[in-house]
């Protein structure tokens, strides 16, 4: 029997929601699949990428106090084709990496910052050829 049988979503609460929301939408290519206000009160944003299930859940709550993100607390990881493309896209809107891109053999990752300052995790799958 499973106790649990999948991930829904992830919360992170923000400071700005529209800030939040539109780097989601515009640097990471995330689709807004629904918005509402919670019973107590939270303004909520529900974000996914194009081939995940799993959700990004945006809150604004301003009664609970501004959020302030510690270094290294919590990131998300989303696949690039391309962390190369993936600056130059970066570039165009005026960002850049926040850390690397590190190129492995088998692929390579970097990092960005969303506002409120959590990490966002960029990786690039490698493509190593096992023919001998």
């Amino acid at each position: 029997m499973n106790i649990v049988t999948k991930l829904l979503h992830t919360r992170y609460r923000v400071n700005d929601i529209e800030k939040t929301v539109t780097f989601y939408k515009e640097v990471l290519g995330l689709q807004e699949t629904r918005r509402h206000k919670s019973p107590r009160g939270s303004e909520l944003v529900f974000l996914k990428a194009p081939e995940s299930e799993e959700l990004i859940e945006i809150c604004y709550f301003p009664s609970s106090g501004p959020v302030v993100v510690q270094t290294d607390l919590t990131h998300l990881a989303f696949q690039v084709d391309s962390l190369e493309a993936f600056g130059q896209h970066l570039a165009r809107l005026g960002l850049k990496y926040s850390d690397g891109p590190t190129m492995k053999e088998d692929g390579g990752f970097a990092f960005i910052d969303a506002p409120e300052g959590y990490e966002i995790e960029l990786i690039q799958r490698g493509k190593i050829d096992r023919t001998y």
